[in-house]
C-alpha cells in the first residue's frame, strides 16, 4: 500500500472512531435524560445517582475498548507486510516501550479500582455532599474512571484522584444541623425573650440563606433540672461553614439579650453540631 492508502486508512480509523465514541456518549446522555421522566420496571434505573454513575462508567470502559481495538487495527494493518526483521524490532520497541508505561499506568490502575470500590461499596453517590478529609468538601457531581468531581461552597469544579480518597464522611441530607441552646436570663420577660431569639435567627438565616439552607426551627420553651430555661434554635448549614454560627449568630444574640440583661455571656449560648439523618431506604 502507497504511503497516501497508508495515511487514508488511519483518518478513515480515526474518523470513525470519534464518531462512534461521540454516538455512544450521545445516546448515554439521552438515556440518562429519559430515565428522569418515566418510571422503568427495573428499581436500578430509578437509584439515579448509582444510574448516572454505572452508565457514565459503562461509557468510559467501551470508549477506552474502541481506542485499543482502533490503535491493534491500525498496527496490523501497517505491519502485516512488513519483513521479519522490521516486526521484530518492531516488538523489541514495544516491549520496550509497554515496560515504562506499565510504571506510569500504576496510578490509572488504582483510580479504576477505587472507583469500582466506591460504586459498589455505597461510599458515596452523585449528589451527595461530602468531605474527603483533605479539605474538599461539597458535592459529588461525577465519579469517574480516574477522577471524582466534586463542587464546593464556591462553586469550583475539584478533580479529585480517586486513588487519593482514602476517607469519606458522608452527609446524607446534604447539610449540617447546628443546635442553639439559648438560655433564657431569670429576671427578664421570658416572652420578650423568646421573641428576641426569634428575631435575630430569622435575620441571621434571611442574610446568610447560601449558607444556612432552610429556615430556623425554633423549641417550646424548655426547662433543665438546675431550674434554668432555655430555647433550642435548629439550623441547617452548608457542611464546614460552622464559624457562621460560632462568629456571627452566636455574637448578635449575645449582644441582643444583653439589652435584658448586661451581664450575659457568650457561654449562655450553647452551640453543638450533628449530621442530618439520613434520607435513604434501608
Amino acid at each position: 500500500m502507497s504511503p497516501a492508502g497508508h495515511i487514508a486508512v488511519i483518518v478513515g480509523v480515526a474518523l470513525a472512531v470519534h464518531i462512534l465514541v461521540k454516538s455512544l456518549r450521545h445516546y448515554s446522555e439521552w438515556l440518562i435524560n429519559k430515565s428522569h421522566e418515566r418510571k422503568h420496571p427495573f428499581d436500578f434505573v430509578t437509584q439515579q445517582p448509582k444510574f448516572i454513575t454505572f452508565t457514565r462508567l459503562l461509557v468510559s470502559g467501551f470508549t477506552f475498548v474502541i481506542y485499543v481495538m482502533a490503535i491493534y487495527f491500525i498496527l496490523n494493518e501497517e505491519f502485516r507486510s512488513a519483513t521479519d526483521s522490521i516486526f521484530k524490532t518492531y516488538l523489541t520497541s514495544a516491549a520496550v516501550i509497554g515496560l515504562a508505561l506499565s510504571f506510569g499506568l500504576q496510578g490509572l490502575v488504582q483510580d479504576m479500582v477505587t472507583c469500582i470500590t466506591l460504586i459498589l461499596s455505597d461510599a458515596m453517590d452523585v449528589g451527595d455532599s461530602v468531605d474527603l478529609m483533605n479539605g474538599v468538601i461539597g458535592r459529588v457531581e461525577r465519579i469517574g474512571l480516574r477522577f471524582t468531581k466534586v463542587v464546593n461552597f464556591y462553586n469550583q469544579e475539584i478533580f479529585v484522584p480517586n486513588r487519593n480518597i482514602n476517607n469519606v464522611s458522608r452527609f446524607p441530607q446534604g447539610g449540617i444541623l447546628a443546635y442553639a441552646d439559648v438560655q433564657i436570663p431569670a429576671k427578664a420577660d421570658q416572652q420578650a425573650i423568646v421573641d428576641t431569639i426569634q428575631k435575630v435567627s430569622k435575620g441571621v438565616w434571611t442574610q446568610f440563606r447560601a449558607i444556612i439552607l432552610s429556615e430556623p426551627i425554633f423549641s417550646e420553651v424548655e426547662t433543665t433540672p438546675g431550674g434554668w430555661s432555655f430555647v433550642r434554635v435548629r439550623f441547617n448549614i452548608w457542611p464546614g461553614q460552622n464559624a457562621l454560627i460560632e462568629n456571627t449568630f452566636r455574637p448578635q444574640m449575645v449582644n441582643a439579650i444583653k439589652a435584658f440583661e448586661p451581664t450575659y455571656s457568650d457561654w449562655q449560648v450553647v452551640v453543638t453540631y450533628r449530621a442530618m439523618g439520613s434520607h435513604r431506604k434501608a
